[in-house]
């Protein structure tokens, strides 16, 4: 598993943004090729189409929550909870790490004061993705 959190810096120095950096590493674990997770996850750079609101590598990794725990149930969707439980404990271990999840703080766009860099958030949120399919394969 330590490959897919190389494999997400790598597409960060390839261009990809934040949330495919993190996303397109772990996509085939979540039976999605390569090429729909870089369109999905494409809107969510920079804060979610650039306005810096949550974090794109974080949510990646909650979009890679979605897919490994929905039942995919269209007329009885009963799915929500545990995917909702499964991306609030994703975000707060983010938060534990950074001291946010909003992309601007995270920058220091407003305060000059830097938690954590681009590069830093893809790593934290590669990292979580990893330990959150590994607990799924114990």
């Amino acid at each position: 598993m330590e490959e897919r959190v190389q494999k997400a810096m790598e597409n960060h120095k390839k261009g990809y943004n934040c949330c495919q950096a993190v996303a397109c590493a772990y996509a085939d674990l979540v039976g999605v090729d390569e090429e729909t997770m870089f369109r999905i996850a494409e809107g969510f750079g920079a804060g979610m189409g650039g306005l810096e609101g949550v974090c794109g590598a974080i949510s990646g990794a909650v979009m890679l929550a979605g897919l490994k725990t929905s039942t995919c149930n269209l007329e009885s969707p009963n799915s929500k909870g545990k995917t909702y439980l499964e991306s609030k404990e994703i975000l707060e271990r983010f938060k534990e790490m950074n001291q946010s999840i909003i992309c601007k703080e995270l920058k220091g766009i407003e305060t000059k004061k830097i938690l954590r860099t681009c590069s830093g958030c893809i790593y934290d949120a590669a990292q979580i993705a990893k330990e959150m399919f590994e607990m799924e394969a114990e």
